[in-house]
């Protein structure tokens, strides 16, 4: 599978088979994930697989703000926390911001980190999609999050129970100008 096939070939998967994903597995995509590139080569982003009785519980008590997502997350066997180390990302090394982006930097990070994850997931036959609609609070508390971590985005993956159409795509000339 070419880059660009992998690319044009993921979609946001909402619907899984109930077979169970190998943690081997999911160690191989995060290892390909890991080749993100990050603010600084910082590399903040951590992983959190959630398995069992907790991913229930996020699904049931974490999802309030969407419901639908909760249903998504059950469906699914696994869901991945996408988490980041705070206040490294868009720093300098004596602890004052680079850019006029401030901490902004470490919300690139994490969403360069997840594609990267949901593609390297694709190109192995799996499925995903990135949810953002969930109670952030709730669902550190349940992971039992340090305070030098934030959840930044809940990924189920599976293997795929349906196979979505891409939806119409914007054309070229609305999406890029040309200045000189």
């Amino acid at each position: 599978m070419t880059a660009k096939d992998c690319i044009l070939g993921r979609r946001s998967i909402r619907k899984f088979k109930a077979d169970p994903v190998s943690h081997e597995l999911l160690e191989q995509i995060v290892e390909t994930a890991s080749y993100a590139p990050s603010w600084k080569h910082t590399q903040i982003t951590r992983y959190i697989a959630v398995e069992g009785a907790l991913k229930e519980k996020i699904a049931k008590e974490g999802t309030s703000i969407y419901p639908g997502n909760g249903a998504i997350i059950s469906g699914a066997p696994v869901l991945i926390a996408v988490t980041i180390l705070k206040n490294r990302s868009g720093y300098e090394r004596d602890g004052s911001y680079s850019t006029p982006r401030k901490d902004g930097w470490q919300m690139y990070d994490a969403g360069v980190a997840s594609q990267t994850f949901c593609l390297a997931a694709h190109e192995l036959g799996l499925g995903t999609v990135i949810l953002g609609l969930f109670d952030q609070a709730a669902v550190e508390s349940m992971l039992g999050l340090s305070d030098d971590r934030e959840l930044v985005a809940l990924i189920p993956i599976g293997y795929p129970d349906e196979t979505p159409v891409a939806p119409k795509r914007k054309p070229v000339g609305e999406l890029l100008t040309y200045q000189t």
